[in-house]
């Protein structure tokens, strides 16, 4: 082994919690099941790191083997680092009928010939989805393998998941995914956050309890404790009814994704009777407007049924669906 590949044995190693490194190596599968037998898993993760160095160097394990590890870790605990989501445009006729062997050697040649020194591993999931591995180098250095691109897609879909991506090298990306899926553009999607299935199921409509068109009203049970004498007192309790109504048509009463961000691009025009000049513009002002939030769904019902929305529950529900 040399010294890049045993610099990335040990930083995985520290990066896997304890508890779940015994189930991970065994599906790793590079290791006897003797030598995982003779692993004590209570010492130290200095010490466990050590003893696995010395195992893969006596199993003659190159960085193919343990970028390998690396993949089955990070497909199995999806939600960490920072994913943005992009979407492909345009398909092609045939863009229906790629497969798995097609996109890999499609996307590894596409990919060869816009950058050299490339190092790419495709591995397809359980539940279909196909994890792209890249490791960057250029004309001078080899592929940096401490520091990967990691790419989900779902064939036959349009929708592109990327986290830890240059933008300098996101060119390069967009051109091989969309000759390599027969698309004729990618875009930006403008949904990020550290929970990968949150954005998924969110663009994919894999949530199943996604805003109801019908949602009961809350009305009768509240009034038992509306008082009856105050009007004011039940003019408010029957607003709040309404709102917690709407909030529930909109994005139901249960768990929503945990979507951390939503980026959106706005036109509009200057409105002010004083000022001409901005006002007679023919061009559109072009704005960019980003919501941010630990759970950016559960912040807009919030908002939608304490009545600090700006507009209707329906519109913020469809827009976020959009």
């Amino acid at each position: 082994m040399d010294d890049s590949t045993k610099l990335l044995l040990q930083r995985l190693i520290r990066r896997i919690p304890t508890q779940m490194l015994k189930a991970t190596l065994e599906k790793w599968g590079r290791l006897s099941a003797a030598q995982r037998q003779s692993m004590d898993f209570t010492q130290s993760k200095w010490a466990l790191t050590e003893t696995l160095l010395t195992v893969c160097e006596e199993n003659e394990l190159t960085m193919k083997h343990i970028t390998e590890l690396e993949m089955i870790y990070v497909i199995e605990n999806p939600n960490q680092g920072m994913w943005y989501t992009f979407q492909l445009m345009d398909p092609e006729d045939d863009a229906h009928s790629v497969e798995l062997t097609q996109f890999k050697e499609q996307f590894k040649s596409h990919l060869g010939e816009l950058i050299r020194n490339v190092s790419v591993k495709i591995k397809k999931h359980t539940d279909e989805a196909v994890w792209i591995r890249i490791a960057w180098g250029d004309g001078f250095s080899r592929p940096n393998h401490l520091k990967p691109t990691y790419v989900v897609h779902y064939l036959q879909t349009p929708y592109v998941f990327v986290s830890s991506l240059k933008s300098k090298l996101k060119p390069l990306l967009s051109q091989a995914l969309t000759l390599s899926t027969r698309h004729q553009a990618i875009k930006d999607a403008n949904l990020s956050g550290r929970k990968l299935t949150a954005i998924r199921e969110l663009l994919m409509r894999q949530y199943q309890q996604v805003f109801p068109t019908k949602y009961p009203s809350p009305l009768a049970e509240n009034n038992q404790t509306v008082s009856h004498h105050q009007q004011v007192e039940k003019e408010q309790a029957e607003a709040a009814a309404n709102r917690h109504q709407m909030a529930g048509e909109a994005f139901g009463d249960g768990a929503l994704p945990q979507l951390q961000s939503a980026v959106y691009k706005l036109e509009t025009r200057f409105r002010d009777p004083t000022n001409k000049t901005m006002t007679e513009r023919g061009e559109p002002f072009r704005c960019v407007v980003k919501f941010s939030s630990t759970n950016l769904l559960e912040s807009f019902r919030h908002c939608a049924s304490s009545d600090n929305a700006p507009g209707p529950s329906s519109q913020m529900s469809q827009t976020m669906q959009n």
